[in-house]
């Protein structure tokens, strides 16, 4: 009888601890999936960090600027010599050489012709409108000496507003005279009104936002009014009402394709279209605002068309069952429930066009605008546009004011995106 050698199974061990080792592999790799997830994030919030940081600590200066205490002698043979008090004779006065004469009384070292041109860029070169509009609010203050206190010179104020020992443009004498002036408490920081309720300057101690500002809200109404209707209408019909054929499928493939078109595209298009031939004026926010309507259209469609699809069918059912027509569906009860998606995406496509500036730059929309837009057809730039031109600008004055003019427009942005939050919540409805 032969003896059968006794021998253990070891399959279900060795599938056992394969299955173990597997899955502690696999627990091991999630792990790692979750620390490098947790990494990008953290990553991504400090480089965002690094940026707000930066910003803040450049553009907070441009909140405020350098101002100059000088005796000014409103010397009526200089300003109304005929003594007629007439507004037109009155403006066209030299008030710059008032400050002149003011800057040599301060300073009567000052004897060389080279040394009163570098006295003279202490204070700005614009300084003299203010005295101008002070006689022609007041003209009781001609003849008169007062104590005024007007805008620095923007080297001036980059000098004082730097931590370094760099004097910058400024030279040995100029840097005397402003430790000078400090001295005797005849100059010091101000709020800068000037940047947040004037428009555009060639000098930067003038330079504001107002006007960009302005054309940025007229852009965006215009681009609204002409986008949301279309998009809403257009979402709805191909979602609800247009038969699933060829031609239907073609519409929605452009529609995604052109939601991936560069933004100048659609300059080029306004360009050749509203300006070209329809006649529209150049650097309008009515052209603008069409051309930005024409690059929102796509997102706007593409978000409706979602939100619409996100709507359970038992709405329509129900609906239907209760003895609706497809119209009273549609506009009674599916689009209400998807109000909430459209108007998040809208508000999206909005901020996209916002931050705009290719399509923009070939309407004409760079152009050196002073002038406060007040209707849809006034010369105008855009907040993207001004910092694009301040960013491009020799002068160092203008670096405080491009960072400035970027914490304005991502705060312009942080509301609107708000205000979807805001609208998503205030419509949203359970179902």
């Amino acid at each position: 009888m032969t003896d059968i050698p006794n021998k253990t199974p070891t399959t279900g061990v060795q599938g056992s601890n394969s299955a173990l080792r597997n899955a502690k592999r696999r627990q091991r790799a999630e792990r790692r999936f979750r620390f490098y997830g947790f990494a990008g994030v953290v990553f991504a919030l400090g480089c965002l960090a690094i940026l707000l940081t930066s910003l803040t600590a450049r553009g907070v200066t441009a909140i405020t600027h350098s101002k100059i205490q000088l005796e000014i002698l409103f010397d009526e043979t200089v300003i109304d010599p005929n003594g007629t008090r007439d507004e037109d004779e009155m403006s066209r006065a030299d008030y710059q050489g008032l400050v002149k004469s003011a800057l040599r009384e301060l300073f009567p070292d000052a004897n060389s012709r080279r040394d009163k041109k570098a006295l003279y860029k202490l204070v700005s070169s614009q300084a003299g409108l203010s005295l101008r509009d002070m006689v022609l609010q007041d003209p009781s203050i001609i003849g008169e000496k007062r104590a005024i206190w007007l805008i620095a010179g923007d080297d001036v104020d980059v000098f004082r507003k730097q931590t370094s020992a760099n004097t910058g443009s400024l030279k040995k004498k100029q840097v005397s005279w402003v430790r000078d002036l400090e001295a005797e408490g005849l100059i010091e920081n101000q709020f800068n009104s000037q940047f947040f309720l004037s428009g555009d300057s060639r000098e930067p101690e003038m330079a504001g936002i107002l006007g960009a500002v302005m054309g940025s809200f007229l852009t965006l109404l215009v681009c609204f009014v002409a986008s949301f209707p279309v998009g809403v209408l257009a979402a709805v019909y191909l979602e609800e009402f247009a038969p699933k054929n060829k031609i239907s499928h073609i519409i929605e493939v452009n529609i995604n394709n052109l939601a991936a078109v560069p933004s100048i595209v659609f300059g080029l298009l306004g360009l050749a279209l509203l300006l070209n031939v329809f006649g529209l004026p150049r650097s309008a926010p009515v052209v603008g605002g069409l051309v930005l309507a024409l690059m929102t259209l796509p997102t706007i469609i593409i978000a409706t068309r979602a939100a619409l699809k996100a709507v359970p069918p038992s709405i329509r059912e129900a609906a239907y069952g209760l003895g609706a027509s497809p119209m009273q569906v549609t506009f009674h009860h599916v689009v209400p429930l998807s109000m909430p998606g459209i108007l998040t995406g809208s508000i999206i496509g909005m901020s996209q066009a916002l931050g705009e500036t290719a399509p923009l730059l070939l309407i004409g929309m760079v152009a050196f605008i002073v002038d406060i837009p007040t209707s849809f057809v006034d010369p105008a730039t855009t907040l993207p546009v001004q910092i694009f031109i301040w960013a491009d600008s020799p002068e160092r004055g203008f670096m405080e004011k491009t960072a400035a003019a970027i914490l304005v427009l991502l705060a312009f942005l942080l509301c609107m995106n708000l205000l979807a939050v805001i609208l998503r919540k205030k419509f949203e409805r359970k179902y």
